[in-house]
This record gives C-alpha cells, structure tokens and sequence, in this order.
C-alpha cells in the first residue's frame, strides 16, 4: 500500500468516533486538540473521559452504534474491542466515501494515523504505511528526543515576525532569506540556551529596529 501523506483541518468538523475505551479517548483527545467536534458513542466509557474540559466541542452518547450514526460526517474513527463492529463501522463509511480509520486494522482504514511528535505548531509523524506501529512508537520516542521544546518558541517567533513584517508592506518574496539568515546564525539554539539578548541582537541585525524577542512573543500570546 503506497499512502498519500496529507494534513487535515478538522476545525469544527463533525467527528465521530465510536469506542469508550483507552484507544477511543486517545484518538478523540487529538481530534479534539484539533478543533473538532466529536459525537462519542459507546455503551460504556472509561473514567478518562472525566479529564477533558467541559468548554470542548464533545458530545457523548450511551448507546450501542448504529449505521445511521455515519451519515453527515466529516471523519469517522472506529476504536472498540469488536473487530466485527470495527468492520461494520469501515463499511457504513466507505459506503459513503466518508474518511475512516479502524483502530489495529489498517486493511478497513481509508487513512491511517501515524506516529505523532507535536513541538506546538511543529508536526512531526512517523508511518510504516501500516506494517509496523510498534516500529513507528519507537522510532517516534527516539526521534523525540531530537525535537525539545525549544521547536514550540522558535515557531512562534518565526510567525510572529512574519506577522510582523506583512503588517509592514514587507514584500513576501524577501521573507525567505531573512528566515534563512535567522535559522544559520543559531536563533533555534538561541533560544534553547534562553540568550534572550544574543536573540534581541539577531533579530536587530537581521530585520531591524522594532524587533524585539520578548514583544514579539507577547504578541502571539495576544493572538
């Protein structure tokens, strides 16, 4: 199987997802992440459902799943211990070309849901198109290791002066070296180290006056 690899915005999105237990929450947790709207449906759920904050876009039905429970979705994800109903589930999507990915059955899936490294707005996932999960979770925690949070504030700031210097009339075809020139000279591990003033004198070299680390974060916090 030859995946295509895509990115998808579920912003207010209707999700389904029937299963209520662990791998269900999981799945449910990064669409709701996302900004989806997930409907749940499951006899029963598990006590972690009681860890998710009562302002997200989440309903929950206790009731046995239904064919009918498919139709006007945007996503379906199927996550209970019944591989039968797993398989029903698969066929009442496909039956209406809706994206549907079956928990540990790769073969009833129209995508599947790779391994993910998630640095803020840094997405870094890992597929073996379906052969090898195992493989994918532990190549993802070692590749973690590679990826601190420092990616999370350096991404910010990236945006925050591209931000800044569209505001300005900054013709977008000169963005790039600029960027360039920033990422070379060390502003990643800048700020890894925290040398906020090595970075206040990056950012006045490379761009100019009026850029200044800490209003420049302050501003994506106001976002």
């Amino acid at each position: 199987m030859k995946y295509y690899p895509a990115c998808l915005d579920v912003r207010n999105r209707d999700c389904l997802v029937v299963g209520g237990g662990a791998v269900a929450f999981r799945k449910a947790r990064t669409l709701l992440d996302c900004g989806a709207c997930v409907t749940m449906i499951s006899p029963a759920f598990a006590d972690d459902w009681n860890t998710i904050d009562e302002t997200a876009c989440l309903s929950r039905v206790v009731r046995p799943y239904r064919s009918e429970d498919v139709a006007g979705r945007f996503l379906i994800i199927g996550a209970t211990n019944d591989e039968a109903e797993n398989r029903k589930i698969s066929r009442d999507a496909l039956r209406l070309n809706i994206l549907c990915n079956i928990a540990d059955l790769p073969d009833a899936c129209n995508f599947i849901l790779p391994s993910i490294i998630n640095r803020g707005d840094l997405i870094v996932t890992v597929s073996t198109s379906g052969k090898s999960p195992a493989f994918a979770k532990r190549l993802r925690k070692s590749l973690e290791k590679s990826f601190g949070e420092e990616y999370t504030e350096f991404l910010r700031l990236m945006g925050a002066i591209r931000e800044k210097l569209l505001a300005t009339e900054h013709a977008p075809e000169a963005h790039k070296p600029l960027f360039e020139t920033l990422i070379d000279r060390g502003l990643l591990e800048m700020i890894r180290d925290g040398e906020t003033e090595t970075i206040n004198r990056l950012l006045r070299d490379v761009l100019g006056e009026g850029y200044d680390y800490t209003s420049l974060m302050q501003s994506q916090n106001i976002g």
